[in-house]
């Protein structure tokens, strides 16, 4: 009994009913349209290593960023899930082994009349097991398998998802901060201006509505400022939140802003395919969804199954184990749906489909991911050319502010020309910080946009 079922198994082990997988061909072009003439100072290797952050050159930022992996609580779920993956596999893949059981029991029972009072015991060892015959479990495995290193792509997508957006959020605390200084500044420059002002009018050589303008100047500017700092508060709670804390208990103490703007090493559009963990694990979800056909396509064979027992009963305890008392068993059971209605069919269908869907998925992921990278690369571009006309436009501006409240101290203009000035100067230095900033918030979305340092394994 024992060869024939092994020469049976043997000769249908290795059959596998699913299709073999290959990777889906990716839309990918040669070269990004917008890298022309991107000349990236940084090491290449940089973002190959993981700490893109560093890039920015902040002490803070880096001490801030290497947190996030610790305490950020979506990391951390998407971390659990990864080890939930994991665990599936193993579960997976103990299909592939026998099942051994034992059980023991001991009955005591009698009745009226002439039946006696007596005791039963019983010992019993057993093992069945699957023969793999058609693929089925080995599919499962492999499906397993692909969902767990999908599951690694997300941990590393909330990762690095966590990361720019704890960036982000340090670059507009950064930039709050300099326009706080900024608008300090415009602040007691517009109260030695109403002085002035006052002064004027005091010794009537200026209309009241001076005085008017210029208080209306000061009230403005204090307003913004107050803006500002309820903005700011925002932004250090967003922060908080990304590091695991709560916002009563994490203070960020105002800073010189670090204006530094790398040149992020871009490389060739196939590198996507190993840096952008979303591209990663919609590849993987692929496979997973490749190995549900050969478990849907494994229906249509009878499933075999192989089982076996030893035990021993009894009615004393003490003579439980001599021979006599021996019980085994041994057996092959095959079972074979003959008719269903077509349902193993709509279910190899359903697979079949679903598999077709993950690959437009996939293929859908790396147009997006190309399109976001040429976005990044082409605002760079731009952010680039206007940050140096707002340069030219905030030192035009405050020139024209101080010659004209010069000349209103001379009594050559009116002070609705000095008002049209400061406003036109304050207005020009904050569209420079903000230029600034939205380099570096690009400079983050484009580390984004190639995948940070993460590459599939």
């Amino acid at each position: 009994m024992k060869k024939i079922l092994g020469a049976f198994t043997l000769a249908l082990a290795g059959c596998a009913t699913g299709p073999v997988y290959h990777t889906p061909s990716a839309p990918l072009s040669a070269e990004f349209k917008e890298a022309q003439g991107w000349q990236p100072a940084a090491p290449a290797d940089l973002l190959e290593k993981g700490p893109w952050w560093e890039l920015f050159g902040d002490a803070t930022l880096n001490a801030l960023a290497r947190q996030v992996e610790v305490n950020n609580q979506n990391v951390a779920a998407a971390a659990a899930r990864y080890a939930q993956a994991r665990a599936a596999v193993a579960e997976q893949r103990a299909a592939l082994f026998p099942v051994v059981t034992l059980d023991a029991s001991a009955n005591r029972s009698g009745g009226g009349g002439d039946t006696r009072t007596g005791n039963q015991y019983r010992v019993n060892i057993g093992a069945s097991w699957e023969p793999d015959v058609w693929g089925r479990l080995r599919a499962g495995v492999s499906g397993a398998q692909a969902s767990a290193q999908a599951s690694a792509a997300d941990l590393a997508a909330a990762r690095l998802a966590a990361q720019g957006e704890l960036a982000a959020n340090y670059i507009g605390l950064r930039l709050s901060d300099a326009q706080l200084a900024l608008l300090g500044e415009t602040v007691e420059g517009y109260q030695r201006v109403l002085q002035i002002t006052q002064n004027r009018v005091n010794a009537g050589v200026a209309p009241s509505s001076d005085l008017l303008q210029a208080q209306t100047q000061l009230a403005n500017a204090s307003a913004d400022l107050l803006g500002l700092q309820r903005q700011r508060a925002q932004l250090e709670h967003a922060v908080a939140i990304l590091l695991g804390k709560a916002p009563a208990d994490f203070t960020l103490a105002p800073a010189p802003w670090t204006l530094q703007v790398p040149q992020v090493p871009v490389g060739l559009p196939s590198t996507l395919l190993e840096r952008r963990p979303d591209i990663a694990a919609a590849e993987r979800r692929v496979a997973a969804a490749n190995a549900q056909i050969g478990i849907a396509r494994s229906a249509y064979f009878p499933s075999l199954s192989l089982g076996g027992s030893y035990g021993v009963a009894g009615s004393q305890a003490g003579g439980l184990f001599s021979a006599s008392n021996t019980l085994w068993s041994l057996g092959l059971s095959a079972a074979q749906a003959v008719f269903n209605a077509g349902a193993t069919g709509a279910r190899v269908d359903q697979a079949s489909a679903a598999r077709d869907a993950a690959v437009a998925t996939y293929r859908q992921s790396v147009l997006d991911a190309l399109a976001d990278v040429e976005d990044q690369l082409a605002a760079s571009r731009v952010l680039a050319q206007q940050q140096s006309l707002r340069e030219t436009s905030a030192a035009a501006a405050s020139q024209v502010e101080q010659q004209m409240l010069n000349r209103y101290r001379a009594g050559q203009v009116g002070y609705t020309d000095v008002v049209t000035a400061q406003v036109t100067a304050l207005n020009a230095r904050r569209a420079l910080l903000q230029a600034q900033a939205d380099r570096q918030s690009t400079a983050v979305a484009l580390v984004q946009a190639l995948g940070g340092g993460w590459h599939a394994h």
